[in-house]
This record gives structure tokens, sequence and C-alpha cells, in this order.
């Protein structure tokens, strides 16, 4: 009999007075009482890196102007700063607004005339909305600036721009408190860019190598696809062959096109290049088809190590370029989905609800590192549903931090999942920037799971399973609302397919789509990290379940009892039928028979007799419903008995850094294991192969037999009624075990005799 974990690993529910949350019956309401419903719109200046220097003064005097419209404000100039930091924040009445685009514009304090240096462009449309956030301010994220042409120019500015009310603090924004203070954090927007490459002409290879095998390479970032050789070896090759990209506003990082021509495996030599900027690239919703374009390829050419000025024209490359606004891009594991919308803004439907978390304190906590020879831990909770990330302030040598932090996110999908990890800042003192912060625990709250309108406060065991095996860190007590604003609207969308309609008009492969999603977290990681204050890549990994699909034996054994579980029921259904067939209790066996008559005499009421019975079943379920949000089940994980030595190999590195005589004895296991798999669906196709050989003359004194039998069985079933065939049917199925032998019936062993195809195998 297995054993139960332990209760500190169970979920406690809690009855804690929640500071900041007004309860009236089952209602919450959040306490805005002394705000104004007065929107702004704030923009915040932090600073610059990187500005070029005047050519004349050889230094840069820059000061940065705000315009929205007939909206103009600047800060003071620094003088002879490339780097400068100005920390002030712009406030615009929503009022006064007359305009839909801000500018942002960084400039060099001249005599005469200012020099421009370079801007950022926000559309109103797409600045964020923290009207309903109640806890940390948007935090700055690095922009690049762009010339007059839109072009990428020299310099970064660190920024945030964002709609909210009068009751926004402005005021904290000292940098140094910044891994202390709240925040929200967003991801980046999204797009699947999509590159159909056709054709190139007018080549102009080596006159050693007249026929090329030249192939495409695109490279997007770090991201970098090719195209396979051409079987058309001229100067005119084709192709005709898709590449997809994950590309992320706002759009600094430029396509560049090589063609080359593989003289070695690995290896090519550039015939031609051509960089593209993603500003200029067509959108598309749905599957419009869209016009191809011919881009012109360059080719620099190498004199004594140098590039020349000039570049020559080498030939052309068709190509159909575009953002797909249709396809939802994930950044997260498809199993813990937190947003399922469109990238495209347009295609997205109206909210069915709000989710309220209320993050109110931990408790337990175990240190984490030694500060000033004391063991101490500095705590803060990172939130992550949709775009949005809300990081709660740092609560500095505490082992029982409080927070009562609030956070609010619009629902679209009540089958999402929110995630909130807790971690510990190894940041806040000098010198300690290369280290990581430290994971104490996390946990994911299924909307789906909750009932609405209803507040769960929850005291949540934050547990982490380490290479000495599962640890409680400590526990993180919640308060979680789920509300609705239209019943009808939440239904309706479990009708609706589960992704944009996009992904089932022009699916993506199942390893393009993993690709892709590995992508999307290196490109929100790095995003993210270069915030002010910074929402770390590990903490971003982390929240994201990167590495999560990595094998380990403990991972296998979770999927295999999932599937026994699952099985368990049609075997807890087969072992009571075998109960009822060999009459182990005579009465109940009775009455099998007497329900079984009346099925069969009357069966036009056998489905509606099924649906009675599922009806009832749920009825007398409903007493025993689920009282708490799903959490973490240490039994269901294979946590709570792991073996050291497969928690060893699973947080190994990858590729593995254990000895070779380790790494050999984990193969062989993996082989052994692999092994079994492998017979048992060698055994599952078997079956399958005697079905199919069973009509296919494979056998031919076989298929004779079977062939007669389904003759003469027609002719009964004909001539018989179906009642008579019924009830001879199920009489002989309930009959008593004196009549019954312990060899195998007739037609399974006539099934067992049927070939199959292992002979057929080396």
């Amino acid at each position: 009999m297995q054993s139960h974990p332990p209760q500190e690993f169970y979920l406690k529910e809690t009855n804690a007075h929640l500071e900041g949350w007004k309860f009236n019956g089952d209602n919450l309401k959040i306490n805005y009482d002394h705000v104004r419903e007065m929107q702004f719109v704030y923009v915040r200046v932090v600073k610059a890196i990187d500005l070029p220097e005047n050519d004349v003064t050889g230094s840069c005097d820059p000061y940065v102007e705000v315009k929205l419209g007939n909206y103009k404000n600047t800060t003071d100039h620094l003088e002879k700063n490339s780097n400068p930091g100005w920390n002030k924040v712009f406030t615009i009445s929503k009022d006064q607004i007359q305009g839909s685009i801000l500018e942002v514009f960084v400039k060099d304090k001249d005599v005469v005339n200012d020099d421009y240096i370079g801007r950022v462009v926000f559309d109103l449309d797409d600045i964020p909305n923290m009207v309903s956030q109640n806890g940390g301010l948007l935090a700055p994220q690095w922009y690049s600036l762009e010339d007059k042409k839109n072009e990428k120019a020299k310099g970064e500015l660190l920024l945030a721009v964002w709609m909210g009310t009068e009751a926004d603090d402005v005021s904290h924004l000292d940098a140094s408190e910044s891994n202390i203070c709240s925040s929200v954090h967003l991801s980046p927007k999204l797009w699947y860019l999509k590159v159909t490459v056709i054709e190139a002409q007018d080549l102009q290879p080596s006159d050693e190598r007249p026929f090329p095998d030249v192939f495409v390479k695109a490279m997007l970032g770090n991201q970098t696809l090719r195209t396979t050789v051409s079987t058309n070896k001229t100067t005119n090759p084709t192709w005709n062959e898709d590449l997809v990209f994950v590309a992320a506003e706002p759009f600094h990082v430029p396509l560049i096109f090589s063609v080359e021509d593989r003289i070695a495996p690995n290896k090519g030599e550039v015939l031609g290049k051509c960089d593209i900027r993603l500003q200029h690239v067509d959108r598309r919703l749905d599957r419009k088809p869209l016009n191809s374009r011919w881009y012109n390829l360059e080719r620099h050419i190498l004199v004594e190590d140098e590039k020349k000025n000039e570049v020559t024209f080498s030939g052309k490359i068709h190509m159909i370029i575009c953002l797909e606004g249709g396809y939802c891009v994930p950044d997260e594991s498809p199993h813990y989905s937190s947003d399922l919308r469109p990238t495209e803004k347009q295609l997205w439907k109206s909210r069915i609800g709000v989710l309220e978390l209320g993050i109110l304190d931990a408790r337990g906590l175990l240190p984490m590192k030694i500060k000033d020879g004391q063991e101490t831990t500095d705590a803060y909770c990172v939130a992550k549903y949709g775009q949005k990330w809300f990081r709660t302030r740092t609560i500095i040598d505490s082992f029982d931090p409080v927070w009562n932090e609030q956070y609010t996110w619009e629902v679209f999908d009540p089958c999402t999942v929110v995630t909130i990890g807790v971690f510990d800042n190894f940041h806040l003192q000098v010198g300690e920037k290369s280290r990581r912060d430290s994971r104490i625990g996390k946990l994911r709250i299924r909307l789906s799971a909750l009932e609405t309108d209803r507040i769960y406060s929850r005291s949540f065991p934050l547990l982490v399973l380490q290479p000495s095996g599962l640890k409680k860190m400590g526990e993180l007590h919640l308060a979680v609302r789920f509300t609705c604003s239209s019943l009808i609207n939440m239904m309706h969308i479990y009708s609706q397919p589960l992704l944009p309609k996009m992904h089932y008009i022009q699916p993506l492969t199942v390893s393009q789509i993993d690709k892709l999603r590995h992508q999307a977290t290196q490109i929100v990681s790095i995003r993210l990290s270069r915030a002010e204050p910074p929402l770390r890549k590990e903490v971003v990994q982390y929240l994201l379940e990167v590495g999560s699909d990595t094998w380990s034996m403990r991972k296998s054994k979770i999927n295999f009892f999932r599937v026994m579980a699952i099985f368990n029921v049609f075997v807890d259904v087969w072992r009571w039928f075998d109960r009822i067939c060999n009459w182990k209790n005579p009465v109940i066996t009775v009455l099998i028979h007497i329900l079984f008559l009346i099925l069969v005499m009357y069966r036009q009421h056998l489905l509606p007799s099924i649906f009675l019975c599922l009806f009832l079943f749920i009825a007398w379920y409903y007493e025993w419903k689920p009282e708490h949000p799903l959490h973490i089940d240490t039994r269901l994980s294979q946590a709570d008995n792991v073996h050291p030595d497969e928690l060893d190999e699973e947080f190994d590195m990858f590729p593995s850094l254990c000895a070779a005589d380790l790494v050999r004895m984990r193969y062989d296991r993996l082989r052994s294991v692999a092994g079994r798999i492998q017979t048992v669906l060698g055994d599952l196709a078997t079956q399958g192969e005697r079905l199919q050989y069973l009509l296919c003359w494979r056998d031919p004194r076989a298929t004779v037999v079977f062939a007669i039998f389904c003759l003469i069985a027609a002719f009964v079933l004909y001539i018989t009624p179906f009642e008579v065939v019924a009830i001879l049917t199920g009489f002989y199925v309930l009959r008593h075990p004196r009549f019954r032998s312990k060899l195998d019936s007739v037609p399974l062993n006539f099934f067992k005799r049927l070939p199959e195809r292992s002979g057929c195998l080396l």
C-alpha cells in the first residue's frame, strides 16, 4: 500500500484578513476610494547610452524632447555626456491629447540649431494601460534610436510609457532602489516572420565553379535558417521553401539574406547579400495571398583585408516576406499557457473577466545565503499571466516576508494558467552582479479550476526538487479570485478552437513550433533582463519552463503512471464485470440479469439510460467536488521516493558532464527501459496486423474459415430477432463459473494463430 505524502506538502485553507482588500460576503473589491477617475499618459525618461558625438565640437550635450500633438516638453541638457541620465517623468492629461503618435526625441544642444540624434515612436493604441493595476510602476526598457529615415541610429534610450491615473506613485524613482521596489514588466509583442524563398537570378559564381550548389541562409538576430541546396545547379536556382522566424517589436534587428555556394560541408562562399528592415515588411492577418518581390543582392569585394566603399550588383532574389499576425506566438509550455490570443490586436475577442491576485506573505522560508556571517533570505515574488509580469518589492532579511500587494489581469480565455514564483534577490550588494537569483519555489493556478466570483485564500507549499531530493522551502499565502463579466461569453469560449484559426488553416509542424517557442523564450528573457529593474534571465526561464522537455527517468515514470491512472478506470470496470460474471455476489448478478433483460427488450431506452446514469454519477459526486485549486502533487510527481541517481541524472547538464562509466550505466538503463517500451509497442502492432491479415488472405485457410463464419452469422442474424441474439449473448457472457472452461475460447485461439509481420523483421 502506497504511503501518502507528509501533511506539510498539502495546500492549506486560510481565513486571514487581507489588508487593502474589502470583503462583502463573497465579493472582493479593490480599495480605490482615494483614486479619481482621471487618466494620464506618463513618459518616464531614465537615461541614454552610447550617443554619438558632434563632428564639430567633438562632444555631446544631449536632452530629450517629448512630443504628443500640441504637447511638447524637454529635459535639461547635460553637457559633454554621451551616457546621460535624466530620470524625469512627463505627465500628459488624456483629456488634452490631440494626437495619436507619441514621439520621444534625443537631441544635441547647439548654439544655433540643435542636432537631431534619434527618436523613439509610440502609437497610443499600443501603450499599456496600467489604470487597473494596484502595485508597481512599469519597468523602463531600452529602445534603439531611429534616424529621420526610420533606420537604426547610434545610441539607446531607457524609458517607459504607460497610461495611468494620478494615483500612480511617480515620486520614488531612485534607480538605486530599483532592485527593491515593485515593478511591472511587459513581454515584447512577438510575430511569426514567414519568408518564402522562391528563386534567384543572375548570380555570379566564381570561374572555378560554373555550376554552384546554391542555398540561401537567412539570419534574424541569433536565429539562422537555411534552405536546401537547389537542384537547379545554374545561375538561376529555385527553391520554393518556407522559413519561419520569431520577431519582436520594436523591429531593431534587420533580416539578413545571403546566397551562398556550398563548397564544403558547413562551409559556403557568399555570392550576394541583402538586408531588409522589418518595418517595411507586409503584415497579414489571414491566408490572403501576398505579392512577391525581387530584392537586389550585393557583394563586397575584399582588397587587402579591407572592404571597399562601393558594392557591386551580384544578382536578384525573389521572395515573399510577411509578418503573420493571425498566429499565437507562445513563449510558454503548451500545458501552462496563459495567453492564447493572436499577435494582431484586431483579431482579439472581448475579455470575459478579470483575474485578481493578492500576494500576501510567506512563512517559514529557508535561508538562501550567508550575509555578514548570518543566514538570511531577501525574498520577492514574480507573477506572470499573459504579457504582464508583476514583481513585488524585495523584503530584506526576513524568513516571513509580508508583501500585501495586489495585481489584476484581463482574462480572455478561462483555460489558462497564472504562474507565481518566489526568488531570493542576490543583487542587492555591490560585487554580486554575477550571481543568479536563487529559486525558492513556484506554483501554478489554472483559472478553469476556479469557481467564478469566489475568493480563494490559500497557503501553498513551496516545493523544490533538488539533487538531494524533495525539499519544502516554505509556504506562500495567496488570495485569488476569477471574476466573470459575462457567463454567456465564457461558455461560448468553450465551443471555440483553443488556438487562433491560422493554426488550423495553415498549421506549423510540431518541430517548428518547438523551435520557435525556444526562440521566443530567448527573446523574452533577453528583453526583460535589460529592463530597469531587470527581470533576470534565470527568473524568466524558470517561470517559462525552459528545459522542462528534457528526458529523465522520473518524468518517464510520471507519464507512465498518468497513463495507468486513466486505464485503471477501465481495469476497475473490467474487474467489477468479472466479479459479476463469476457470481461472486449472486444477488448483484441476478439484478444485472434483470437489468440486462429490460435494456434488451426496451433497447430504444439504452442510450438515454446511459446518459441518465452519467448525470446521476456527476450529481452524486457534487458533494465531493474539489475545494482547492489544482496544486503540486508530490505523489504524482514521483518526487517523494525518487532514487538519488535518477535525480543526479535529471540535474545533469546537456550534454552530460558526468564520468564516462556513469554515463554508460545510465545509457544501459535507458536502453533497458526503451526495450520494454519497444516490446509493448511491438505487441500492439502484432494485434493490429492479425486483424488486418484476417481479411487479406495472408493465411488462406484462416480467411476461408472467417469468410464462412461471416456468411453464416449474417444469415442467422437476418432470420433471428435482435432480442434473442442479445439475450443469448448476454446470458452466455454472464454464465455461471461451473459452465466455464479454464482454457482459452475458440475465437481467441483462432485469433492468436493468425499471421503477423514480426517474422519479416531483421
